[in-house]
């Protein structure tokens, strides 16, 4: 094959995800898997069983609608009315996605020219890096400090330059558990309007927002309605994030845009179970008010027990991670933590130093999550007990 490199340049650095390093060596040891969040347990059985009945029924066993099947893209567009107020039309301004990864990944390619620049919170969730690349642009990091983990607002006005050309945000964050206040928002869409920039915003954790934090998608803030793709999914809601449904939010040209690169990407996915999304987008107000509380209440359990094991524990204000440091105990190399970690206690976490451009920047900081039975969090917090010792 000669000298030249196999793997395109712009991917270069890259390779595979810590998630799939660190979910294999959970497997490999039989060490508990708080590095990976996706839930140990089944959503709702009424929304299982709607997919098992879309199946039996034949809706969405062959090729749904390229934009998604009507009954979710109005479920969609109900649950944006009934939570934030907001009124979009299904048929133009909703797009259902093969989870949100895509619905990033499309959102970048068709928005972004080479050359342009991309202003993203670090540490970040990796697929945005290998989505800003694979569009040939250029990632601009803002570092969210411990142990407050906030934006500087005046840091980012600073970042902004005639290339930048988007603002990519996720609150509730992965994985520092930040989530934006209503004037850093109003800020920073501010910032977006004298800039003419455009924002996308990942909002996959819309409803884990802890402690009476509420979450405010910027999309509902003035100026920001024409210039915001909003993107989430119901794999972290609904606890189901082996189906892979997710969905993208913006007026009618930015939808457009959006649609033409997600059809050559997969197309379609996720058929019946989109019929079984639709359902469970309509559920009652206590399930979500009991998932919210229910991860909250884990989110404790776990948090005790890591700083009972001697980790400094910075609590998150949202998601399903706990970010912690290790320098309590005279360590600074995350990575090499967590590579020790099945082998000392049985337990895998992830190294946050791979969510930053600059490693050094959380380089003895790891991220637990805790989407898991109590049972599951119990075991996991006495085993890492024998870091105290």
């Amino acid at each position: 094959m000669g000298t030249r490199p196999l793997l395109n340049r712009r991917l270069d650095g890259l390779g595979t995800t810590i998630f799939a390093e660190m979910s294999a060596l959970a497997a490999t040891t039989g060490s508990i898997n708080l590095g990976q969040g996706f839930p140990d347990t089944d959503g709702p059985e009424a929304v299982r069983e709607a997919a098992v009945r879309a199946l039996r029924d034949g809706r969405g066993n062959q090729y749904p609608p390229g934009p998604g099947v009507p009954e979710l893209r109005t479920a969609i567009g109900d649950h944006q009315h009934r939570f934030y107020d907001l009124s979009l039309d299904p048929d133009t301004e909703i797009l259902v996605t093969a989870g949100a990864t895509e619905a990033i990944a499309a959102t970048m390619l068709a928005l972004l020219e080479p050359g342009d620049e991309v202003i993203a919170f670090e540490p970040y969730y990796d697929s945005y890096a290998a989505c800003i690349a694979m569009a040939g642009a250029h990632r601009v990091p803002l570092t969210l400090r411990a142990p407050s983990f906030r934006p500087d607002l005046d840091e980012l006005r600073s970042k902004i330059t005639p290339q930048t050309r988007l603002l990519l945000l996720n609150t509730p964050h992965n994985p520092t558990g930040t989530v934006l206040t209503a004037e850093e928002q109003s800020s920073i869409a501010a910032l977006a309007v004298e800039h003419d920039l455009l924002i996308v915003t990942d909002e996959v954790y819309e409803h884990l927002a802890f402690d009476g934090a509420a979450h405010v998608p910027i999309s509902t803030l003035p100026g920001m309605r024409e210039r915001t793709v909003s993107i989430s999914s119901a794999g972290k809601t609904f606890s189901f994030t082996g189906w892979k449904v997710g969905w993208v939010t913006a007026n009618a040209a930015l939808i457009a845009a959006v649609r033409t690169a997600k059809q050559y990407l997969t197309f379609v996915s996720a058929g019946p179970f989109q019929y079984a999304v639709a359902e469970a987008l309509r559920l009652p107000g206590t399930y979500f008010e009991d998932f919210r509380a229910d991860l909250q209440r884990k989110r404790d359990l776990l948090g005790e027990g890591l700083r009972a094991a001697g980790f400094r524990v910075y609590q998150p204000q949202g998601t399903y991670f706990i970010t912690t440091d290790i320098a309590p105990f005279g360590e600074k190399d995350a990575y090499a933590f967590c590579r020790a970690l099945p082998e000392r206690c049985g337990v895998v976490a992830v190294p946050n130093s791979v969510f930053y451009d600059d490693p050094n920047a959380g380089r003895s900081q790891v991220r637990f999550t805790f989407c898991k039975k109590d049972d599951v969090l119990h075991e996991a917090a006495a085993r890492l007990q024998r870091l105290a010792s």
